[in-house]
């Protein structure tokens, strides 16, 4: 059976499945499924929200890390699974673009899950292997187009929000440089430090331990604006490219026809969660601003930026793989 079937043959299980117990959701220990290693942002706020959400709704959340496929390998554990509120994606805004970056995804995130709640967003980090000389965006402009062979970009998933500023960043230089597509952000963090890859943008949460360790040379915020977390670091804007001004973003999705009981449960559990000063100070620091957003107007938000990346990735000619 294809992989579609399956998909199929899990959502007509999961509208057969029993109504809820009167003791209402969660009745067991949910496995919140992160399509990407261990290490990256998508997993930190993974853990961060979990360990909240167990402590709330009063039973396990544990974080299953799922790899593989640019997040597909995750995304379709979950089409799969029951439509019960019990398995559950934590994922970024790579999550909701397979179709576009991707030939063959197995799966269509659109229409095989259901947004839960959108938890937070923030910009990206250019950052630098720290054997580079270069300091400024304006000097790693220059070195690229002078000897574009000697240099290559580092991105956590084809279609995430890094990838998105690379290839707009790619646009505006006009010169040609190979995007390596790794497993998540901890394994490209690894050949960056060793010069193996020079370049990647990837979100604060991930890149600034690295920055305040002096791995990395951080070069670029994509905002218009210095971010709190790291107010030295100059923006996109400031270093003459305003347009490569992208934020990731991240959010919960669960199997399609997920009942309406636990998109509202978590909704509210999540509502109260982004708002408690402890998250909202731990997430400034990462360079992240918490937010809330249910499931109808996360599902809004899901389609306008879809069709912004759809754009985007058009006006580059991006070729999916």
């Amino acid at each position: 059976m294809k992989r579609r079937e399956l998909i199929a043959a899990g959502a007509v299980l999961g509208l057969a499945a029993p109504a809820l117990a009167q003791g209402g959701w969660p009745q067991r220990g949910v496995r919140v499924i992160v399509p990407f290693a261990p290490g990256g942002s998508v997993d930190t706020m993974a853990r961060l929200t979990a360990q909240k959400l167990q402590d709330r709704l009063g039973q396990p959340f544990v974080v299953e890390n799922r790899a593989g496929g640019n997040g597909a390998v995750g995304g379709i554990a979950v089409a799969q699974a029951p439509a019960d509120g019990h398995t559950l994606c934590f994922s970024a805004s790579v999550q909701t673009l397979a179709r576009l970056v991707m030939r063959n995804p197995g799966y269509d995130p659109i229409t095989d899950l259901d947004p839960i709640a959108r938890v937070g967003q923030g910009p990206l980090l250019l950052i630098m292997a720290p054997q580079r000389p270069q300091t400024t965006l304006q000097e790693v402009v220059a070195a690229i187009r002078a000897n574009p062979r000697d240099w290559s970009f580092a991105t956590s998933a084809l279609g995430a929000a890094g990838h998105l500023a690379t290839v707009e960043f790619i646009r505006q230089i006009g010169v040609d440089v190979p995007i390596v597509s790794y497993r998540g952000t901890a394994p490209a963090l690894a050949d960056l430090f060793t010069d193996r890859v020079q370049l990647i943008f990837d979100p604060m949460l991930a890149t600034l331990p690295p920055v305040r360790a002096n791995r990395v040379k951080p070069i670029a915020i994509t905002s218009g604006r210095r971010s709190p977390a790291a107010p030295e670091v100059p923006t996109t804007a400031e270093g003459g490219m305003p347009s490569v001004d992208l934020q990731s973003w991240w959010g919960y999705w669960g199997p399609r026809n997920t009942p309406e009981e636990v998109k509202a449960r978590m909704g509210e559990a999540l509502r109260a969660i982004m708002a408690e000063p402890d998250v909202t100070e731990r997430t400034t620091s990462l360079g992240i601003e918490a937010l809330f957003e249910g499931a109808p107007q996360f599902a809004q938000f899901i389609r306008r930026d879809f069709e912004r990346t759809q754009e985007l990735l058009r006006i580059a000619n991006f070729q999916p793989e």
